[in-house]
């Protein structure tokens, strides 16, 4: 097979693919950042290899989009086993559980996406399981009830969420493996743009890759969308490649500002710096003053407005910083302007 070959075999292999699974790292050595993780990781799993034991159960936490269920899947390949895949609201009855742990194998990788949300039977009867790898089943009612034991093959449970303080403490404290993944730097996130493009077979060059990566709100997830959308301006509206004033152009139209914010973000900001002066204010009243789930603006919104510095919280609730109200362009209420002087 020629080289040419390969490369067509290697883009059509891509194309068939869903995106985000195509260009999500296939190995620890491959995962752009979260350098402290993966070297832990690393120790681990080689550990577990030569004890000829399962890895220890996993938890990670973090905002959406960060690698969660990557590395799951990357555990899974690092130590040559299968990956089961589900979430905690769809872990609906016992049973569910019970269905997915009978068809484990020795030293496979379980992985459950938002394990805060499992309902509290199946979460209880995991902990045996997690524990001694033995499962409970419950048959019959009343008087004729009784429980059978049954033996579950070793493996390991990766955990992910978005919620860790929603975690109850016994469910937390039965993994051996805490990780938290944070937010990306500049110079990992125009990396893993830079990969992308090559994976895609997309022309962009430095300042493009940069571009799209400044305003991807430090997440790899949000840098892997927009690079496929400022592709479609490049391709429909410009010569094909990926520059930097093409992609700040085309991030303009899609609403995406050079802080990286979005609509949904400067409508957040907005409101609380104009409908409430800049807080003091709850989380469900924000919600409602821009009809949004209150859910969706604590996982989702305010994490990266706070690590950006346009947010704060504190005892009393959300506050809009010196540094929102610059970027809106909006005066700071007399009793802000003071403190922020």
């Amino acid at each position: 097979m020629s080289p040419d070959e390969g490369v067509l075999d290697k883009k059509a292999a891509i194309d068939e693919e869903p995106y985000d699974r195509a260009l999500r790292p296939k190995s620890l050595s491959e995962f752009v950042g979260q350098d402290k993780l993966k070297d832990n990781l690393r120790v681990f799993i080689e550990a577990a290899r030569r004890r000829k034991e399962p890895l220890d159960h996993c938890l990670f936490y973090s905002p959406p989009g960060l690698g969660k269920t990557t590395l799951a899947a990357i555990l899974a390949r690092e130590l040559g086993v299968n990956l089961r895949t589900t979430s905690g609201p769809i872990l609906e009855r016992v049973g569910d559980l019970a269905a997915l742990l009978t068809d484990l194998s020795e030293g496979d990788v379980l992985f459950i996406d938002e394990i805060h949300r499992l309902n509290r039977l199946v979460e209880e009867s995991l902990y045996p399981v997690m524990e001694d790898f033995t499962f409970y089943i419950q048959t019959g009612k009343g008087p004729m009830a009784s429980t059978v034991k049954l033996a579950v093959p070793r493996f390991t449970l990766v955990g992910a969420t978005t919620r860790a303080g929603l975690l109850t403490g016994p469910l937390r404290d039965r993994f051996g493996i805490v990780g938290h993944l944070g937010f990306y730097s500049l110079d990992e996130l125009t990396a893993i743009v830079r990969r992308s493009a090559g994976l895609l077979g997309i022309k962009a060059d430095a300042g493009g890759c940069a571009e799209v990566a400044r305003r991807s709100r430090a997440t790899p997830r949000i840098a892997n969308r927009l690079l496929r959308r400022v592709r479609d301006f490049a391709e429909v509206q410009g010569n094909g490649t990926i520059t930097g004033p093409s992609a700040a152009d085309a991030l303009d139209k899609l609403e995406v500002d050079a802080s990286g914010l979005d609509t949904l973000d400067r409508r957040y900001l907005r409101a609380l710096a104009e409908k409430f002066s800049g807080g003091p204010v709850g989380a469900d009243t924000l919600a409602v003053a821009v009809s949004e789930e209150t859910d969706t603006l604590t996982d989702v919104v305010e994490p990266f407005l706070i690590q950006a510095g346009f947010l704060q919280h504190t005892p009393r609730g959300r506050m809009a910083t010196k540094l929102a109200f610059e970027h809106l362009g909006v005066k700071p209420p007399a009793r802000l302007g003071e403190l922020f002087a």
